[in-house]
């Protein structure tokens, strides 16, 4: 399970880079009830979702030329630099150099050697998300790839991962993240891989990763969200021992999952 005790390879912060920063805020503070603030005059329009004045993620306008509309995971780390050897020796590629973010962290992002981009939070005053295992808050992350063998290698190389495959039928295994000193108890379970299946691949499919945020209600919050505008990529479905899942794209395009787990999240 996630936890806000960060340690280095959990993630620790998420953000949304959207064409229309008043469109995105006004579309998931329908659907989850956050609100925005922002994050001053010189943050070039980026701003925190907040819920009850907690931190859930953030938002902020598209910086990277011909980037789409996309939620960006990112995985805590003790030295950026030291991560961004890791990931061009392991393959990946850097798409934003490590740098400071006033005093609140230092950043970078990569692309992995299947294709899917991600970043990482060295916390300075700002050690990540303040809420996460709440509703209409982060809850799981998960890479859609193409390659799953090379995405675990890479990403046991750069983070010291390791993973526990579930198999779902056939010969395809949903594979469970876990990061040294991560999570609580015998659940350590932070995200998932898995490998995009034949026909995604043939429909032009390609390596994503998407958060889930814990919802109360999953067919609710689904037609909420079709309500503003969402799109459906996956209905809301049982997932047994897991819970009731759904999965859609914002309108200008980023996918999100939801879920309500099972157990009941509380």
């Amino acid at each position: 399970m996630l936890t806000t005790r960060y340690v280095p390879g959990t993630p620790n912060w998420l953000d949304l880079g959207t064409p229309d920063v008043d469109a995105a805020v006004a579309f998931y503070s329908a659907v989850f009830g956050w609100r925005v603030q922002s994050a001053g005059p010189e943050s070039g329009g980026y701003g925190f979702f907040q819920l009850d004045g907690k931190t859930v993620g953030a938002v902020g306008p598209l910086t990277e030329e011909g980037a789409s509309p996309a939620w960006t995971a990112y995985f805590h780390t003790s030295d950026a630099d030291a991560t961004t050897k890791a990931v061009e020796q392991a393959g990946g590629a850097v798409r934003v150099a490590p740098m400071d973010v006033f005093t609140a962290g230092r950043l970078a992002a990569y692309t992995d050697p299947t294709g899917a981009d991600f970043a990482v939070w060295q916390p300075g005053d700002v050690p990540g998300l303040e809420v996460v295992m709440e509703p209409n808050a982060l809850c799981w992350t998960e890479l859609y790839t193409t390659d799953v063998a090379m995405a675990k290698g890479f990403y046991r190389s750069v983070f010291s991962w390791s993973f526990q495959d579930l198999p779902m039928g056939g010969d395809r295994f949903y594979s469970i993240v876990s990061s040294p000193g991560g999570g609580e108890g015998e659940d350590t379970g932070q995200g998932g891989v898995l490998q995009l299946a034949e026909e995604n691949l043939a429909a032009g499919s390609t390596s994503e990763w998407h958060p889930y945020f814990g919802v109360t209600d999953c067919d609710a919050t689904f037609a909420a969200a079709l309500d503003h505008g969402a799109t459906v990529l996956i209905p809301p479905t049982n997932a047994p021992g897991v819970g009731r899942l759904a999965m859609v794209t914002d309108p200008a395009g980023a996918p999100f999952a939801l879920i309500k787990g099972d157990p009941e999240m509380t």
